[in-house]
Parts: C-alpha cells; sequence; structure tokens
C-alpha cells in the first residue's frame, strides 16, 4: 500500500470531514507541514523550493477549509460556476463550426445535474484559488477549472481546455467521499482538429485485487455499454495498462464522424454519471476502512500523475512550472510529488505538431486505441446554448 501524502490527507479529507470524522486543528497542520519540511533536507535546493511551495499551497487550502466548516462557504456554487465568463460561448482561438466549444454541452449538463441530485454541494474555492483560469494568449489556448463538493463526493473536479478547432477538451473526475468504497468516475473527450476524437467514461476500481471491486458494479454498466458499439474500442498499453485503475466496462473510442459525439457519447456519458450517483445511494456508508479508500485514491493519484500524456500539453502552453503544480496539486492531490516534477511525454502534446494518439486527455485516459471506427449516421448535432462569455 502507498503511503497517503501527509498535506494532502488533512487538506482534502479531515479538513472537511463528515460529522463522524474528528477535525483537525491548525496546530496539527501546522505540525504535519513542519515534519513534511523536515524530511526534506536532503533535496537539492530548486526542489525542495518546489516543495514547500507546494506545502504551503495545500496549507493555505486546508486553513481554508477549516474556516468554511466554522463560518460557511464564501463561494456559492452559483457563483462558482460562472467564474471566468463559464460557460463560455465563444472560442480563444480560431474556429470555422457554429459550435466551436464542441463540449461545453457536457460541462453544463454535468453541472445541472449535480446541483439537481447531489447533497450539500459546495464549490472548493480553496482548490480554485490558484488553477481556476489560465491562459496563452499568444498560441490561443486557454483552460477553466472548477472543483466541488457533495456529501457524496470527496472531490469532483472539473477541466475545459479550449484552443479552438486545434484542440477541445472535456475532462472530469469523481472521487467519492472515503466512507464508499467505491470506485473513481473518470471521464475524457477531446477533439483534434474537429477530425479526430478520442472518448474515456470508466467507473475505474480502486483495490489491488481489481476483480474484486468490478464485480460489484460491472453489471450496471454493461447494458450501457452494449447500446453503444461506437465506445467499445480497446486502448493500447503505452501510457497506461488497463489491468490497473480501468474496469472492462470502460467506454473509449477513437473516431472521426463528429455525429458520435452527439449520438451515442453525450447520452452514454450521461447514462454513467447517473449509474455512478445512483450506485453510491444504493451503498450504506461505513466509518470503518475510510483509511485504506483514502490510500487507493492515492494510489491512483499517483500513479495518474506519473504516466499523465497531457503533461507536455501543459507545460508547452503555460509552462513547466505551472504544468507540475497543476498536476499534483490540483489533477491528482494526493498523489506523491517527483523531486523532477511531471515526466514530459515523448511525441509531443494532443493538437501541437502530432496526430492523435501522441498526446493525451488532460488528467485521466489513454488516447491509443484499437477502436473500431464507427459506422456514419447523418445526425444535425444541436448547438452549443449562448451564453454570455
Amino acid at each position: 500500500m502507498i503511503a497517503v501524502p501527509l498535506i494532502g490527507m488533512i487538506s482534502q479529507t479531515d479538513a472537511f470531514a463528515a460529522p463522524s470524522t474528528t477535525f483537525v486543528t491548525s496546530s496539527s497542520i501546522q505540525s504535519s507541514t513542519s515534519v513534511l519540511y523536515n524530511s526534506e533536507e536532503d533535496e537539492s535546493s530548486s526542489t525542495k523550493t518546489r516543495a514547500q511551495k507546494s506545502a504551503e499551497r495545500k496549507l493555505a487550502e486546508a486553513k481554508c477549509n477549516l474556516e468554511r466548516i466554522v463560518s460557511g462557504p464564501c463561494l456559492t456554487v452559483e457563483e462558482a460556476e460562472v467564474a471566468h465568463g463559464m460557460p463560455w460561448s465563444d472560442t480563444i482561438g480560431s474556429s470555422s463550426k457554429e459550435d466551436p466549444l464542441l463540449y461545453m454541452p457536457f460541462w453544463e449538463w454535468q453541472m445541472d445535474f449535480m446541483k439537481s441530485n447531489l447533497n450539500n454541494l459546495v464549490a472548493d474555492e480553496c482548490a480554485m484559488a490558484d488553477f481556476g483560469y489560465k491562459d496563452n494568449v499568444d498560441k490561443k489556448a486557454r483552460i477553466v477549472n472548477q472543483c466541488y463538493k457533495s456529501d457524496e463526493y470527496r472531490k469532483i473536479r472539473m477541466t475545459y481546455y479550449d484552443a479552438g478547432d486545434n484542440t477541445q477538451v472535456f475532462n472530469s473526475v469523481w472521487y467519492p467521499d472515503p466512507a464508499y468504497n467505491l470506485p473513481v468516475l473518470g471521464i475524457d473527450i477531446l477533439a483534434f482538429n474537429r477530425k479526430k476524437y478520442l472518448a474515456i467514461v470508466d467507473f475505474q476500481p480502486l483495490h489491488e485485487n481489481e476483480g474484486d471491486h468490478t464485480k460489484k458494479y460491472e453489471h450496471l454498466l454493461q447494458p450501457i455499454k452494449d447500446d453503444y458499439e461506437s465506445l467499445k474500442g480497446r486502448m493500447s498499453s503505452k501510457f497506461y495498462d488497463e489491468t490497473q485503475f480501468f474496469s472492462q466496462q470502460m467506454l473509449f473510442a477513437r473516431f472521426d464522424d463528429e455525429n458520435v459525439v452527439q449520438q451515442d457519447l453525450f447520452p452514454a456519458f450521461q447514462k454513467y454519471v447517473q449509474a455512478h450517483v445512483d450506485m453510491i445511494r444504493d451503498t450504506e456508508p461505513s466509518t470503518e476502512g475510510q483509511g485504506a479508500v483514502l490510500e487507493r485514491h492515492a494510489a491512483y493519484d499517483t500513479y495518474s500523475a506519473e504516466r499523465d500524456p497531457a503533461t507536455g500539453l501543459f507545460a508547452a502552453m503555460f509552462g513547466k512550472e505551472w504544468a507540475d503544480d497543476f498536476v499534483f496539486d490540483f489533477l491528482f492531490s494526493l498523489s506523491e510529488r517527483s523531486e523532477a516534477g511531471i515526466a514530459l511525454p515523448t511525441g509531443g502534446p494532443p493538437g501541437q505538431g502530432g496526430p492523435p494518439g501522441q498526446g493525451g486527455p488532460p488528467g485521466q485516459g489513454n488516447p491509443h486505441a484499437n477502436a473500431k471506427k464507427p459506422a456514419s449516421k447523418p445526425q444535425t448535432r444541436e448547438s452549443v446554448r449562448s451564453s454570455s462569455k
């Protein structure tokens, strides 16, 4: 079992724990931070600076969460969801399409679904403080990130990356509250040059013996997956091992017919999200074993942070230092941070000088697949709803 990063656990769990969990205090956080610093004395000064900055960020986030427990959230869900002009109605890049933000309907549907179906949904304003928005005006690219939590989920993060027709990405990962020993819901959907498309939606098992974990829920997913032949692809092992943190009912597709997005991917995505929430509702929460569940969350985060093929895109667009912090402190905030930070993948980031399959989705997933191309089905896709930019 991997050891859960101390500051990450404080920031992500204890500081906003369920009523049955003992709350941490500011003094205990300070003490934990001191231990972390002292354990890094043998690191180089540059590495120590990065580690200290990361620890300070997590400390500030933990304090913010403690204050919110006492006084309530300062930022409402409604205020958070419109931050940085979301949902956008036009692209920062160039586009020849009537709907330049191809996946914004996914973002909007998920926001509406969370508000309607999750109990005590709150915005994690601390997580969004440093990573809410970033752009590169010269390269015409931008990224927006939001983070929420509820009684059912300790963390739901959402990312939209917009670079016009060059690249469109919607990514989201749902981490159940540790009272539920259930899989993580991972979503990655991408478009490159509006010609090549990648999609991943999966209930990602967390047990080391994943067969024991997946048998509890895969029967819920198979009837959904069976309805969508276009989403039955298999990924290669270039970046990820599909036997680790991936289920047999993963929706996976690489295609070049954009009609698949609206005809198959959108309804399948909605059904998987609904099924995940239904699964949590049908599961009795338990105060036992929460530490073991968090250890598996940490293992998942570390595994993903080390292999995420989108890190090259983040580094190229926004600089390696920002990309390091983004990967370790936002995308995978329970991951163990390596001394050198993220390892940039070979082959180039998605949409930046290489065909799809040489980069990957931000946050989770693998773009390589031997997926069967779906037959073309003519259908007019609904336009993205207009809203203030």
